[in-house]
């Protein structure tokens, strides 16, 4: 049997990125995977890649800045594949900025979607991974151990996200659920690629030295994909994978510096 056959997976934030490549991993693997995200047309264009080689899955399009809507996403996940084994809270980006110019509103809406988005599903999945003895992966971010002046939102909300994975981490001791954290540092996404490109008109220099100059800058020893994220989500919820448990992983070519 494949190393998630039999087992159901949600990932949040399904439509791109991360997400996608998260949800084409797991479902490569024999996970019934449950793509989750705004935009109705690309996930179904996940559904299809996954399908078309061979899985299994299905979406939905929902906000989950709505209170309603983690439940939601369970209850479907119920209704469609009968159980839950694996949530994969990688939804929500965080506006960058100038503290003085970011509003109440650009910091609620922060942590509506990625912070209360990731409880709310979480609290809704838990019966059923306790149930299957499951594995919860929050996806959070190197802001959240080293904070910047533009990222105080999204290092206020990652950090926010670490400290729910080591207290999650701590019930699931109890109930049997693995709880982990990975903090991706620069990943090749659509947002990184549009921060690249004002990088390079900035400086007056195409894309392929504006990455070399952006690595060198950020002291890093490159540019992730998001396929590398997730292959470790595949590998912490897998059988060789238990070991780890209320970890944090810094998944960032070396940009973390602090120990």
């Amino acid at each position: 049997m494949s190393t998630f056959g039999g087992k159901t997976a949600i990932v949040t934030g399904a439509s791109r990125g991360i997400g996608r490549a998260t949800a084409v991993r797991l479902a490569k693997d024999g996970a019934q995977t449950v793509l989750c995200a705004r935009d109705q047309n690309l996930l179904q264009s996940g559904v299809e890649e996954i399908c078309k080689a061979g899985g299994e899955a299905s979406s939905i399009a929902l906000d989950l800045r709505k209170p309603e809507a983690p439940a939601k996403l369970a209850d479907f996940t119920l209704k469609t594949f009968g159980k839950i084994d694996i949530v994969v809270n990688n939804a929500g980006a965080t506006k960058r900025g100038e503290f003085e110019e970011l509003t109440d509103d650009d910091w609620a809406d922060g942590f509506a979607l990625k912070f209360f988005g990731a409880v709310r599903l979480t609290r809704a999945a838990w019966p059923h991974l306790k149930a299957s003895s499951g594995s919860v992966i929050n996806i959070s971010g190197i802001g959240g151990r080293t904070p910047g002046p533009h990222f105080t939102i999204g290092g206020s909300v990652n950090a926010a996200m670490l400290s729910f994975t080591k207290a999650m981490a701590e019930v699931g001791i109890r109930d049997g659920v693995q709880v982990n954290a990975i903090c991706p540092g620069t990943i090749r996404t659509d947002r990184f690629q549009g921060r690249l490109v004002k990088f390079a008109a900035e400086r007056g220099i195409d894309l392929e030295r504006a990455e070399h100059e952006f690595i060198l800058q950020h002291q890093i020893a490159q540019i992730g994909e998001p396929e590398d994220v997730a292959e470790l989500v595949a590998f912490i919820a897998s059988p060789a994978g238990r070991m780890l448990h209320g970890a944090l992983i810094d998944q960032d070519a070396g940009a973390t510096k602090t120990m």
